[in-house]
């Protein structure tokens, strides 16, 4: 049980206790590789997942096919063996197959019409959400979208402090980024995701953490596609995860949040 030793040691972060409730990682002897991800997905997901296969990168023939080519074309996911990125890449994709499915779609689409290289600015945006995106669900009052306008403001102190008791009930964060999770393994003052925000109906505040996830996915995926979200100038916006609460312990204290160097006021626009 070696390889859990870095994960239990922060399972108190919210984000990695989510993950060990709905996945039971702890009942792995060894690495989740390849194989354990597919059983995780069909314990998950039952026997029609549209989750594609994980594959050892290993055993893939060498291959001019880009990443996202590979999946794509051959409906499986390479994952190299025995490190946190790629399974919680995996983990991510079990949880929101539709998303993750989409935002490959919307690589090859660009890959199809201009080319591996130069990357379009499309696909340099979806990377970002893809490795640091964090989504944060509000029940739809207009109390709550205020406060994620505040938050798209850098207002830490409104939306973290004086509105915590929100926080797990109309406020909540579901980390979608594989390199968030990764770098949550060894926490650090100036870690940084970038977050889009998803309205939610009052039930969403009742359901279990399964149907949370399956109503997210799917709202997600709609939101994106619809809007094509990922052609924005800037769909993203900067979150320094320590400050979500119930994410680190820290955070319980209103002085946490007096760090400037971290909760960074809104940069002025050129025009004021």
């Amino acid at each position: 049980m070696f390889w859990l030793k870095e994960f239990e040691k922060q399972l108190p972060m919210l984000p990695l206790q989510q993950l060990e409730d709905h996945f039971c990682l702890s009942q792995f002897s060894d690495w989740p590789n390849a194989k354990g991800l597919n059983s995780l997905n069909q314990n998950i997901r039952g026997v029609h997942s549209t989750v594609p296969e994980f594959v050892c990168q290993s055993r893939l023939a060498q291959t001019d096919k880009y990443y996202e080519q590979i999946i794509y074309e051959q409906n499986i996911i390479p994952t190299r063996p025995n490190g946190w990125h790629d399974l919680f890449n995996g983990l991510v994709w079990i949880q929101f197959p539709k998303t993750k499915g989409l935002l490959n779609k919307q690589h090859i689409d660009d890959i199809n019409g201009f080319g591996l290289s130069p990357r379009t600015q499309r696909r340099n945006k979806l990377t970002h959400f893809d490795e640091c995106g964090v989504i944060i669900t509000y029940t739809n009052t207009a109390e709550n979208s205020s406060l994620v306008d505040a938050l798209r403001e850098h207002q830490w102190q409104q939306v973290f402090v004086e509105n915590r008791h929100k926080w797990g009930k109309e406020l909540n964060s579901f980390m979608f980024g594989h390199a968030n999770l990764e770098m949550l393994l060894c926490p650090f003052i100036g870690l940084t995701g970038k977050w889009l925000a998803v309205e939610v109906d009052a039930q969403f505040e009742e359901a279990s953490y399964t149907q949370q996830l399956a109503l997210l996915d799917s709202k997600l995926a709609t939101m994106i596609e619809s809007q094509d979200w990922f052609s924005k100038q800037k769909p993203l916006s900067p979150l320094p995860l320590l400050g979500i609460p119930n994410v680190w312990n820290a955070n319980n204290s209103p002085s946490f949040y007096q760090n400037k160097d971290y909760f960074r006021p809104k940069p002025l626009r050129k025009s004021d």
